[in-house]
């Protein structure tokens, strides 16, 4: 398998892209069957080839193909072989070219799934995602070429970036591209129903299940980063407000204002034009977040590109995009506004709180990330944006979204039984409250972050649990809780967790940086930390020294930890962390440098960590990615088969009575 081949596939690849892109749009607009019927096999075409490229790329890296210069730069042959197939997106030109496999993933799942849906509709929407896919395929054919040749081929390659081996770098990218590329089919789904102008609701009814599960993905790739930068980077924080951290969450922002709108609009027919533009918004920042991390913009540990030529062609490409996007918004959005009006106290008031929360919050992100970069640009001097910005104006735009969450599902659609819901929330709130009184007096003498992080945690999860006994009293067996609605409260749930485990551990963590000889212990937390030494230790690409942590409590041995100083061969070093995980609590300790190799003593550096209720960030965050997931799954998103050549009014009066 020649560099050659996987070169010609990516070629080939545009071709099809281009056919599904151009001829399916064309024929839905002049009502041709044949040209429509182009998308699928073109679809199917482009992915055959681009999973091609991937294989070539995958198999130079596996059998160690120097003449590629991707390959060379990113591994060597010490490196073991799973690092080597991570080491295939370990880098820009594999990355991108993981981003467009991912792409076809999604436009073959759609194609597949789809055939219930008018050929019209279908048509516009695979061809909005063959003309994303001419952009990014493009973009790595002239300017990021993975199979480029290095001749003479060197003995030996480069390496792979230290903190990238890791078992993260094997999933964490993947899952987080599963969801950052998944908001293109809600994307196309909208720039669809702009162009058709004839449909009300019914689209979104057919895009919904896409758009939780790429939500679902997204969360489940924003908490493996969390987790892998907890554990990789020595340094026992979960999230840095890192430009690149702020790329992914932008998009989960509006995706999570997405997939609420959303609802509202295919039970009620409101917030439509809202939703589109969401729809729009969501895609956007996911193409601002590739630019980026791969301009050459960023200085990062996850940044990719150092060429701001790359980046001038993905701004080129997202000012086409968006520019395009809402130049279409402007001119047919009229068409598809409207929807049954609701008074103050409805479920949609409450969703649109939400969702204005949530875009402002992801307009303060950005405004926060690309501020330095505009200050630098227009020479104003290094401006640093940091935590403070950050932490303080996320947690005043949360706060409506978090009092509101317990009881947006008590609401009801449109303008009835105010007065009843007035009572269920009194009586809630109070109970709540009482809860919350009765935590802070456990806990006194904690931080007011832990105090209120008791408080959220019972005011969401109780508020939601609440809401699980009053459905099993009133509604029948098989009705209760419907894959819908055990997605909402699940995630409900998980906000109620994962707001738990942010606030105590931010309030309570014990942080401790010693000088330790052999023998000697250090008390935090209630745990005894004992430093028994420090060992050489090998490892196939490495060689390092191995610290040894005895950590007990009241006398009892709780676990014995080996914090790493690993030297690779290129010479890079790294700090590998020692964890012992808990429920309630984590025990680390990093390794840093011996204080003088010549003192008796042997003393070393250690940092000390007693880390209370960390892990329930990321329980919070699997229990929002199951609720994308289990919403997704609901049995009223399996749509009736529509004819070929039935109207596309006739499906939707379908759609609305299914």
């Amino acid at each position: 398998m020649t560099p050659e081949l996987g070169q010609l596939a990516l070629i080939l690849a545009l071709l099809l892209a281009l056919a599904q892109g151009i001829l399916p749009l064309i024929g839905a607009w002049r009502g041709n069957h044949a040209l429509m019927a182009v998308a699928r096999p073109a679809a199917a075409g482009q992915a055959v080839f681009v999973a091609l490229a991937f294989g070539v790329l995958s198999w130079a890296f596996l059998h160690f193909d120097f003449s590629v210069r991707y390959v060379a730069d990113n591994s060597n042959l010490a490196l073991p072989w799973y690092y080597r197939l991570a080491a295939v997106w370990g880098a820009h030109e594999g990355s991108l070219l993981l981003w467009i496999f991912i792409l076809n993933v999604w436009t073959v799942a759609l194609a597949a799934l789809s055939r219930n849906l008018p050929e019209v509709f279908i048509s516009r929407v695979l061809g909005v995602l063959g003309l994303v896919a001419v952009g990014f395929l493009a973009f790595i054919l002239f300017t990021s070429n993975p199979f480029e040749r290095l001749l003479p081929m060197p003995p030996d390659g480069g390496d792979l970036n230290p903190v990238l081996q890791d078992p993260g770098m094997t999933f964490h990218p993947p899952v987080l591209y599963m969801g950052y590329v998944g908001f293109s089919v809600a994307f196309a789904f909208s720039i669809a129903a702009l162009l058709g102008g004839e449909l009300e609701q019914a689209w979104v009814r057919w895009a919904r299940p896409w758009t939780n599960v790429a939500w679902g993905f997204l969360s489940a790739g924003i908490v493996a980063g969390s987790w892998w930068a907890y554990a990789e980077l020595g340094w026992g924080g979960w999230w840095f407000w890192d430009p690149v951290e702020n790329a992914s969450f932008m998009p989960w922002l509006v995706g999570a204002a997405l997939i609420h709108a959303q609802a509202v609009t295919e039970k009620r027919g409101s917030l439509r034009a809202w939703t589109i533009l969401l729809s729009i918004f969501a895609f956007s920042l996911s193409l601002l977040g590739t630019f980026l991390v791969r301009s050459g913009v960023l200085t990062s540990v996850h940044a990719f590109a150092s060429d701001p030529k790359r980046g001038l062609f993905i701004l080129c490409f997202l000012a086409v995009v968006v520019g395009g996007s809402l130049l279409l918004y402007a001119l047919r959005a009229p068409k598809v506004a409207g929807g049954k009006p609701f008074r103050a106290i409805s479920r949609e008031t409450a969703i649109l709180i939400g969702n204005l929360m949530l875009t402002v919050a992801a307009a303060m992100v950005l405004l926060g990330t690309l501020f330095p970069l505009i200050g630098d640009a227009l020479n104003l001097g290094k401006i640093s944006v940091g935590p403070p910005y950050f932490g303080f104006l996320f947690t005043l735009l949360m706060l409506p979204v978090v009092l509101l969450l317990p009881f947006g599902p008590y609401l009801r659609w449109g303008n009835k039984g105010e007065a009843t819901l007035l009572k269920q929330v009194l009586w809630r709130a109070g109970l709540a409250a009482v809860a919350c009184a009765i935590a802070a007096a456990f806990v006194t003498g904690w931080q007011m972050k832990a105090i209120a992080g008791t408080a959220a945690a019972v005011w969401c999860g109780v508020g939601t649990l609440l809401y699980v006994v009053k459905r099993w009293r009133e509604m029948p067996a098989g009705r209760r809780y419907p894959a819908e609605m055990a997605g909402m409260l699940l995630a409900h749930f998980g906000v109620g967790v994962f707001l738990a485990g942010v606030l105590l551990t931010e309030s309570l963590s014990v942080e401790r940086d010693v000088r330790m000889a052999p023998g000697q212990t250090q008390s935090i937390g209630g745990y005894d930390f004992r430093f028994d030494g420090v060992h050489v230790t090998e490892g196939p690409n490495w060689h390092g020294d191995q610290g040894v942590v005895t950590v007990s409590r009241n006398g009892r041995e709780i676990a014995v930890m080996h914090p790493q100083k690993r030297t690779y061969t290129r010479g890079q070093v790294q700090t590998e962390s020692a964890i012992d995980p808990g429920v309630t609590r984590d025990l680390y300790v990093a390794l840093g440098e011996p204080m003088d190799r010549k003192d008796p003593e042997g003393a070393w550096a250690l940092r000390l960590y007693h880390k209370p209720f960390v892990r329930w960030i990321w329980a919070g965050g699997l229990l929002m990615m199951l609720g994308g997931f289990f919403s997704a799954a609901d049995r009223r998103f399996r749509t009736r088969r529509v004819a070929a050549t039935e109207p596309v009014a006739a499906a939707v009066v379908q759609e609305s009575r299914a």
